[in-house]
């Protein structure tokens, strides 16, 4: 089929002409609502980024003299980023005259290093900047696996919530149409009130002849 012909087509249907495969010969194009592809392309697009586990960078401050039931508190936390899949950057913040004993700060990140070498690599080694030295760690490759996978079944999980939810709403919308639909075949044809007493013919009682 022409060009012409293709397009004098997709005129005649209120459709457009879509080139679909430009580097083929001849070209390949289709006939389609244009728009409608595009709000489904994009609706497809979304629907994949929501299923996509998101990482993020999560910053735990720490002193270089921080006493152990704060970086208790702090390693925790850290963990439990690590075991989402996200990432951590640690820092150890400086004040005054700390900046001299840097080594302070060098051994907490050790520590946190050591106590989450089971879950965590190292991605960014510790380095100074200013009065902050930092590290960044992430999930190594197992627990970040882990993290997709509970990521991905929960996706499900809300998905078929929604679906479930939506049939419930679905049925419901039946059931009162149904019911509706009942009372009024059950409802009296007859007149009421004042009207049915009109309507209604009227006999004289019998009386006894003179």
């Amino acid at each position: 089929m022409s060009i012409d012909q293709a397009l004098a087509k997709a005129q005649e249907s209120g459709l457009n002409l879509v080139e679909i495969n430009p580097m083929a010969k001849p070209p390949v194009c289709k006939i389609m609502d244009y728009g409608r592809y595009k709000y489904e392309e994009k609706k497809k697009a979304n629907d994949a980024k929501k299923k996509q586990h998101r990482v993020e960078i999560k910053e735990y401050k720490m002193r270089p003299r921080t006493e152990d039931h704060d970086y208790d508190t702090k390693l925790r936390a850290i963990r439990a980023a690590i075991e989402e899949g996200n990432k951590a950057k640690v820092t150890i913040m400086f004040r005054g005259r700390e900046i001299t004993h840097r080594e302070l700060g060098t051994k907490v990140l050790d520590d946190v290093t050591t106590d989450v070498k089971d879950i965590a690599v190292i991605e960014v080694p510790p380095k100074l900047e200013g009065r902050a030295m930092s590290m960044t760690i992430g999930p190594n490759p197992k627990i970040a696996q882990k993290a997709r996978d509970a990521h991905r079944v929960h996706v499900q999980e809300m998905e078929k919530e929604k679906a479930d939810r939506h049939h419930r709403d679905h049925d419901d919308a039946e059931h009162k149409e149904g019911h509706k639909e009942g009372r009024k075949a059950a409802s009296p044809s007859a007149p009421r009130g004042p009207a049915a007493s009109l309507s209604a013919p009227q006999v004289a009682p019998n009386t006894p002849s003179a």
